[in-house]
């Protein structure tokens, strides 16, 4: 969000679809890219020198409105398309990662009215829709299908679909809070039953996303990422139409900024990556004892059958 240097915005988006894709299907994830990303960025960067016309660099010019169509600000709304997707990106991944309990876990003890009502506000909006492909099956099959009707029935049968909806949800409210007194929730000394635990491999991982954070931070507050798109393109570690960034930022470590922004982006594919390994290592493993097991048995049961003979 706060760097728009191509580098970095390659390096997030690359990292962005492949973790993407290792956690909701590359199908998905392409259906997704092909129908709004691509789209997206076309019209953003075509919408942006349409109604901004910096940069030194004139394209096209419009009679109409006499008014030029320049390359600067065509490349500039092709970055804010960037940037605003490549954000949706991330936050897919993490709606995927980011369970109820993971954020209660993090921030149970330490905002725990408000973590309540983050986690149920993150999980609201799934709910309400499974639990509205429910209602809408019961209606099917009682005749009341929107899908078959005139546009009165749709009306009457949305209506009457959006009424059960939310005195589900009232009722649903009621039951979650009656449940929470009963259990004991806000008293003093209560406590919290977690499935994580914060171990080495946490402290490790940690460290390494930390020191990769400063190493990236530093490099950026020297002047790695700096990009300009008015009134000329000019960008930190490149030539422009023979042009270098006005930043004092060494070449080495404005590659070694990128190679560690790289690496941190790639941190929950790398462990997503070792951790499919490991568990199919495991699988390999178990299925092997399994078929000695049964070969022991089946061998066990030969040599008895051949001894009562």
């Amino acid at each position: 969000m706060f760097m728009q240097h191509p580098v970095f915005l390659i390096i997030s988006f690359v990292s962005a679809v492949i973790y993407d894709m290792i956690l909701n299907g590359w199908r998905k994830v392409l259906r997704m890219n092909l129908l709004f990303t691509l789209p997206g960025l076309l019209i953003v960067a075509l919408l942006n020198p349409m109604f901004n016309h910096y940069g030194v660099t004139p394209l096209l010019y419009i009679e109409s409105s006499g008014n030029w169509v320049t390359l600067e600000a065509l490349v500039y709304g092709l970055v804010l398309g960037c940037v605003m997707f490549i954000i949706i990106l991330w936050f897919s991944c993490y709606n995927k990662i980011m369970t109820s309990d993971k954020f209660i876990y993090l921030f149970g003890r330490l905002i725990p009215a408000l973590s309540l009502i983050l986690s149920m506000a993150l999980r609201f909006v799934p709910k309400f829709i499974k639990q509205l492909q429910v209602i809408r099956n019961g209606q099917k099959c009682v005749g009341r299908d929107i899908s078959n009707a005139g546009i009165i029935k749709k009306a009457k049968y949305g209506l009457n679909m959006l009424s059960i909806l939310v005195t589900w949800a009232l009722e649903n409210a009621i039951e979650t809070a009656d449940s929470m007194r009963s259990r004991g929730y806000g008293l003093k000394g209560r406590t919290a039953f977690s499935i994580y635990r914060f171990d080495k491999r946490d402290k490790v991982v940690g460290a390494v996303m930390l020191a990769l954070f400063v190493i990236f931070c530093y490099g950026c507050a020297q002047g790695a990422a700096f990009a300009q798109y008015n009134p000329r393109i000019l960008l930190a570690g490149m030539i422009v139409q023979g042009r270098k960034a006005p930043v004092d930022c060494p070449a080495v470590l404005t590659m070694i900024t990128f190679m560690a922004f790289a690496a941190f982006c790639f941190v929950p594919v790398l462990l997503d990556m070792i951790e499919n390994a490991a568990m199919e290592r495991s699988r390999r493993a178990a299925d092997t004892d399994i078929i000695v097991t049964y070969r022991k048995i089946y061998e066990d049961m030969a040599g008895e059958a051949a001894y009562n003979e």
